[in-house]
């Protein structure tokens, strides 16, 4: 069998088990159990974004980093603990992944009004969505139900996220053992039309010499990025419209002004080439797709159901309290627990689900 077929069998396998998981999540999921939620993460996230235009991109960025490994189910946002390997640290997020602290701040107003009702991996994906419209980008319906993990894998991120320095050929794996195609592909890249990168990602790009980068683009990025040292320096993805939402990214692209080298091999002569014409040609239709690409990645292997629990804080699997003189077991999380100078006599604690109620 050729790598064409093998990639087609994975994506046809991929749809049918996705088929479930759509059947049970629903945009409207949280009408009766909670109708201001919608309403209360997009004031939250809103709020975040005009105080910091580049936090939209960011968020935006958290869900796919979060769907990729493991599914949509907001493993990513898993402190270390024991059994858990945090995904934070991990090579593509460390020091890079951000927005964290935002999607905190929208779980706890949520919590507020509706608690241990509305899973952290769906307002991940909400906050993507209303980040997106927050600097002139498409809306989408979100469909709902999610539930979260109960642990993470470091190793499992770099092995299942796309790479800055991916050819053309592993991207399309990458992608199609997710269940998305080329097309799918090439619109979710396009969330490069906002943000910025580390100078380490597209170092080596700039300083080439090569025929697919425009030579007067690469003199003005090495302005920024030192052929030594100062590796966390950062640049806009478009230089252009660095903080609005629009379709200029595919029109770099088309000039050899992709930032990273995995954003200029979808225009290198081969098979994305028409589809980013297209895109750089019909906002429109690039901003219709981008929305239903996002819908499609938030059906990623959700935990649904049974499955799963709905964390109350959405950086731990456990809670801990604390007791004195307890003969309860001593609490198996213990940087869960704030305690004074290990004062005596010990202090026990107790732990119980992050689910169960207070």
């Amino acid at each position: 069998m050729n790598s064409g077929n093998i990639y087609a069998a994975v994506a046809a396998i991929f749809s049918l088990l996705m088929i479930s998981c759509q059947a049970q999540l629903s945009s409207t999921f949280y009408d009766s159990t909670c109708p201001n939620a919608l309403s209360t993460i997009r004031t939250s996230i809103r709020r975040a974004v005009s105080s910091e235009r580049r936090m939209a991109a960011s968020l935006i960025r958290l869900h796919f980093h979060d769907c990729f490994v493991q599914g949509c189910d907001a493993s990513i946002l898993l402190d270390d603990a024991p059994g858990i390997t945090s995904e934070k640290t991990a090579g593509p997020n460390d020091n890079s992944a951000r927005g964290y602290e935002v999607i905190d701040s929208a779980k706890s107003a949520v919590e507020n009004i509706c608690p241990g009702v509305v899973s952290c991996a769906d307002i991940l994906a909400v906050a993507a969505r209303d980040a997106s419209a927050a600097v002139g980008g498409p809306s989408w319906t979100v469909k709902l139900g999610r539930r979260d993990s109960t642990m993470a894998t470091r190793s499992l991120v770099e092995s299942n996220l796309p790479n800055a320095r991916d050819d053309l050929r592993t991207l399309i794996s990458t992608f199609s053992r997710k269940g998305l195609n080329e097309r799918d592909m090439v619109v979710l890249s396009g969330a490069h039309t906002i943000g910025q990168a580390q100078c380490r990602l597209f170092r080596d790009r700039i300083y080439s010499n090569g025929t697919d980068i425009d030579a007067g683009f690469a003199s003005t990025r090495r302005r920024q990025c030192p052929r030594n040292g100062s590796d966390g320096n950062l640049s806009p993805l478009d230089l252009i419209t660095p903080n609005s939402f629009d379709n200029n990214y595919y029109k770099n692209l088309i000039q050899r002004k992709g930032l990273l080298e995995s954003d200029q091999v979808l225009f290198s002569g081969e098979s994305t080439d028409s589809i980013v014409r297209e895109y750089s040609n019909n906002p429109r239709t690039f901003s219709s797709d981008f929305g239903a690409a996002l819908i499609k990645m938030g059906d990623i292997e959700p935990l649904t159901g049974q499955n799963g629990i709905i964390r109350r804080i959405c950086i731990k699997t456990y809670l801990c309290t604390l007791r004195l003189h307890s003969s309860e077991n001593h609490c198996p999380f213990p940087t869960d627990i704030t305690s004074p100078q290990h004062s005596r006599p010990p202090i026990l604690g107790r732990c119980v689900p992050n689910d169960a109620p207070p």
